[in-house]
């Protein structure tokens, strides 16, 4: 594939996602689901490459990454390229992650380098989804079910907490502190 045919493809992936991400933004519960997805395998071959040595928790870090990625999504400017922004986040979760090992090389790659991101896609959305699956069933059920039916599933709150018996406060609550939970979990602490 020659270098401008390559160019236009990675422009369109970035713009394929950036679509999802804003139509994900603005409510669109199925448009957010598929933009994780299609990032999650992204970044999956953007952090093997820079962990090559540590394959073992790219899985890990990758879930990390897209956790920082959900709870800063209010932080996306809709103009500002999303190769720039998600690299930011991964670059952060990948120093941490390297900080206890003494392993700098990683971060010295170029940040703007969208064919870096964009370019590989791993497909491993079943051990992802078991994965998410396992930590999801330490959380008590206040907490998972509504995670699971407003974040994984796109039901508003208000049918959650039909569904579950629980009052709209108290879906919101479980959804933050679940997610609050969660990521302790994903960090060890």
């Amino acid at each position: 594939m020659d270098r401008t045919t390559q160019s236009e493809l990675l422009r369109m992936r970035e713009a394929s996602l950036q679509g999802l991400l804003v139509a994900g933004l603005d409510g669109d519960a199925q448009a957010y689901r598929q933009f994780l997805q299609q990032l999650s395998g992204h970044l999956r071959g953007y952090l093997l490459k820079r962990l090559n040595s540590r394959p073992d928790d790219v899985e890990d870090l990758l879930q990390e990454v897209l956790l920082a990625v959900h709870n800063a999504r209010h932080s996306y400017q809709r103009e500002q390229p999303l190769t720039a922004w998600v690299q930011a986040i991964a670059r952060y979760k990948l120093a941490d992650s390297l900080r206890g090992y003494g392993r700098r090389e990683a971060l010295n790659d170029v940040l703007d380098d969208a064919e870096e991101l964009f370019a590989q896609e791993q497909q491993e959305p079943a051990q992802a989804q078991r994965d998410l699956g396992k930590l999801l069933q330490q959380l008590p059920d206040k907490q998972r079910l509504p995670i699971v039916h407003v974040k994984l599933e796109g039901l508003s709150v208000e049918e959650t907490a039909k569904l579950t018996g629980l009052t709209g406060s108290a879906v919101k609550i479980g959804i933050h502190r679940g997610l609050k939970a969660l990521a302790a979990m994903i960090r060890g602490t």
